[in-house]
């Protein structure tokens, strides 16, 4: 019973952690995107180095 409790829990946990990347990776690509629009949205307001974000 031990055994099999054990390989249960190991699978919940890489279920979640494969839970958890699968939505990591929609995060990167939604920042990558943001960060992309930012290159392409910062038309020359302002002068040559113009930024569309603070820091």
């Amino acid at each position: 019973m031990g055994p099999l409790l054990l390989v249960l829990l190991l699978a919940l946990i890489l279920f979640g952690v494969g839970f958890a990347v699968k939505i990591l990776w929609w995060v990167a690509i939604i920042v990558l995107v943001v960060w992309l629009l930012g290159f392409v949205m910062r038309s020359g307001s302002g002068g040559g180095r113009s930024r569309w974000y603070r820091w």
